[in-house]
C-alpha cells in the first residue's frame, strides 16, 4: 500500500538543514544553497518506487544541474530495518554505481524530514531562488512504466520556474514507500 505525500503550502520557507553526505563528504547546508532554486528528493535505496523512478530523476538531474538548479538528496530511514539498502554505505556505493550528480545526505535524527513534512520515498520539493516552495508533486505521471508517461509533471514545474512563471496547478502528490520511522 502506497503513501502519499501530505499538502504543503506553496510559499513555505526551505527548513534549515546541515547534514553529512553518504559517502563522507563534508556537511551540506541549506544555506549553503542560497540564490539557486533547489530540488530536494526525500529517497532511499530499498524502495521499489524509488527504484522505479532512479533513471527519470537522475536524467532530469542531470538536465537542470547545468542550468543553475541545485538538487540534493536526503535519506531518513531508519538504516536498521533495510541495512542492506538504506545504510549510508549502501546508499554511498549506489550513488557511485548509479554516478549520481547530486549528493545524498544522511538524515539520521530524522529531524529534517519531519521538518519539510515529508512521508514517503521518494518525494520530491521545489524551491525558488528565495526558497519559498514552488512544487511539492510527483515526478511524472505513471511511476511504473516510462513508455506509458504523458505527463513529466516535475520537469514541467522546473520549466515553469526557470521561465518566471507562477507554479503548475493542480499538484499531484509524490507516492511510494513510508518513510521507515525510528521507534
Amino acid at each position: 500500500m502506497p503513501t502519499y505525500a501530505t499538502e504543503i503550502a506553496l510559499g513555505s520557507p526551505l527548513p534549515a538543514f546541515s547534514l553529512m553526505g553518504v559517502c563522507g563528504e563534508k556537511e551540506l547546508s541549506s544555506d549553503s544553497l542560497q540564490g539557486a532554486p533547489v530540488v530536494v528528493v526525500f529517497l532511499c535505496g530499498h524502495c521499489p518506487y524509488v527504484k522505479a523512478v532512479e533513471e527519470r530523476f537522475l536524467s532530469l538531474a542531470r538536465a537542470f544541474i547545468p542550468r543553475g538548479v541545485r538538487w540534493v538528496g536526503i535519506a531518513s530511514n531508519d538504516p536498521s530495518l533495510y541495512p542492506e539498502e538504506d545504510s549510508p554505505e549502501a546508499l554511498c556505493r549506489r550513488s557511485r554505481e548509479k554516478a549520481y550528480p547530486f549528493p545524498i545526505l544522511y538524515d539520521s535524527t530524522q529531524a529534517v524530514a519531519k521538518a519539510f513534512g515529508a512521508v514517503c520515498t521518494p518525494e520530491f520539493f521545489v524551491y525558488d531562488t528565495q526558497h519559498r516552495l514552488y512544487y511539492h508533486g510527483r515526478l511524472d505521471d505513471n511511476w511504473q512504466n516510462p513508455a506509458a508517461v504523458t505527463r513529466e509533471e516535475l520537469k514541467e514545474a522546473l520549466e515553469k520556474l526557470l521561465q518566471g512563471e507562477p507554479p503548475p496547478s493542480p499538484q499531484l502528490p509524490s507516492m511510494g514507500c513510508s518513510i521507515k520511522w525510528k521507534v
